[in-house]
Parts: C-alpha cells; sequence; structure tokens
C-alpha cells in the first residue's frame, strides 16, 4: 500500500504542544508536511502556528470529549484531507502494588487508550472511504513488557500495541497502513527532573526523525532505541523464571516512553 505524501494532504497530530509530539509536528513541517496540531493547550499550539505561517492549523482538543475530537478533525478537513494520523496524546503515572489504585488505572486508560480510540473513530471512516492514508499509534517500549513501576502504563501501552495489531488486519483490505510506535526514553522537559538512569536517552528531534523515518518506510513496529528495543523483546520471550529477575533490575523508578508524573494531554 502506498505510504502518502505531503501533496496527498496533512498530518494530523495529537498531543502536539509539547514533547515528543511537538518535535513531530516540527519534523513534519521540516518535510514539506502541513500540520494539524491537537492539543488542551491551544497557547503552545499558537506558538508553533506563528513559527511557521500558513502551515499549521491549530485544533484544540481534549481526546477524552468525542464532540470536541469530532469539531477538531471537521476544522482540519474542511481545509485539507488528513493523510497521516499520529495518536500521541498520553499520559504516564508511576504505581505499584503498593499505592495501586483503580482509579488511576481509570485515568490513564481514559486518555491513553479511550482518547486514542476516539480519534481512531473520527479519523478512520474518511479514510477507509478513500482506501487512503496512514496511522499511527505511539505506544512506548513499556507495551512490550509489564515494567516495575508502570502498572497502569504498561496496561495501557500493551492495549495500545494490540490495538494497532488488530485493526492491521482490517486497514490493510482497505490501503491503509498503520504502525505501532514504541519508543523509549525521550529528553523533555518533564523528565529534566527524574533522578534515576534513563538508558539510552534521546533528544525529542531524534525520536522524531525515527519516528518519521519509520512511517515514511512504512513499518508496522517502530520501536527504538535498539539498544534498548532488542533486548526487552528478547527478554519478553525467555522464561518467566529468567524475565522476571532480569527486568527488576529497572528498580520500578520509571519506564520507556514515559510522558509525566502528572497527567497532560501532551
Amino acid at each position: 500500500m502506498a505510504v502518502p505524501k505531503p501533496a496527498d494532504g496533512i498530518v494530523w497530530i495529537t498531543g502536539a504542544s509539547s514533547g515528543i509530539g511537538l518535535a513531530l509536528a516540527e519534523a513534519h513541517l521540516a518535510r514539506g508536511w502541513r500540520v494539524a496540531a491537537t492539543a488542551r493547550r491551544e497557547p503552545e499550539l499558537q506558538a508553533l502556528a506563528a513559527r511557521f505561517p500558513g502551515k499549521v492549523i491549530v485544533a484544540p482538543a481534549d481526546v477524552t470529549d468525542p464532540e470536541a475530537v469530532r469539531r477538531a478533525v471537521a476544522t482540519i478537513e474542511a481545509e485539507q484531507t488528513i493523510a497521516r494520523a499520529i495518536l500521541n496524546a498520553g499520559a504516564y503515572e508511576r504505581d505499584t502494588a503498593e499505592n495501586f489504585e483503580a482509579a488511576r488505572l481509570r485515568k490513564q486508560v481514559e486518555l491513553n487508550l479511550i482518547g486514542t480510540a476516539i480519534c481512531l473513530e473520527t479519523v478512520m471512516p474518511a479514510m477507509i472511504a478513500r482506501r487512503a492514508g496512514q496511522i499511527g499509534l505511539v505506544a512506548s517500549l513499556a507495551g512490550l513488557a509489564g515494567l516495575p513501576g508502570s502498572v497502569s502504563y504498561s496496561t495501557t501501552k500493551a492495549g495500545l500495541i494490540a490495538m494497532a495489531e488488530s485493526l492491521k488486519f482490517d486497514l490493510d483490505k482497505h490501503g491503509i497502513a498503520i504502525s505501532a510506535i514504541c519508543p523509549g526514553f525521550v529528553k523533555t522537559p518533564m523528565t529534566a527532573n527524574n533522578r534515576f538512569p534513563m538508558p539510552f536517552l534521546m533528544e525529542a528531534d531524534d525520536a522524531a526523525g525515527r519516528i518519521v523515518g519509520g512511517l515514511d518506510a512504512g513499518r508496522f513496529l517502530i520501536a527504538f532505541p535498539e539498544g534498548l528495543a532488542r533486548p526487552l523483546r528478547i527478554l519478553r520471550s525467555l522464561p518467566h523464571g529468567v524475565f522476571f529477575p532480569m527486568m527488576s533490575r529497572f528498580g520500578g523508578s520509571s519506564v520507556p516512553g514515559q510522558a509525566s508524573a502528572k497527567p497532560p494531554n501532551r
């Protein structure tokens, strides 16, 4: 199936006000795309638009609000077809068995999973009707295996990977590409105060470049950095008697691909 190019339409990015989402917007703009930027924080989106006059459509929305998402998508598609959608809005809150709360899980499910589902429900029908388009779901390396200190986060990110896998069977028949995007640790203002080791920590623009490269190549699983993704995949395939002792070395301080200790709509 054909991977969309800038001439085919606009790229819609959720969680575009900061971090990976903002870096993705900038990376696409540098490659000649127009960008539709969605997040709750409209001033940050307007600042992005001011830096790239005529290249950015500001479409603020809380992705957990179906009506707000429908309005945002209608605003975008009134100007240009959405050729690529990168559903990036999400959050992380650390939790363990000792402090586990269903309310914390519910909050992350609402944003990371249901928010993504609302965006999919809104954007997929038009892509299916024209038999063209591309979707990227931003999960995390933490979705490849349950990691210490991330009961709720790993649950939601694993759900996103499974969602992308299940959707691929149907979307392939309609000529639509879909990818599960699994970043590791990314340097953002929200991770600047972390006081624990973050192996293979990378800059947001480096992460964005890898994501765009993977999408342009039409890869289903975009997992990076390889130095962290490959060992994690290998460990996950080992017997549990090996997996759990090895993974305990993470120490439960944090997990790859986290957004923040407080859940922004990034």
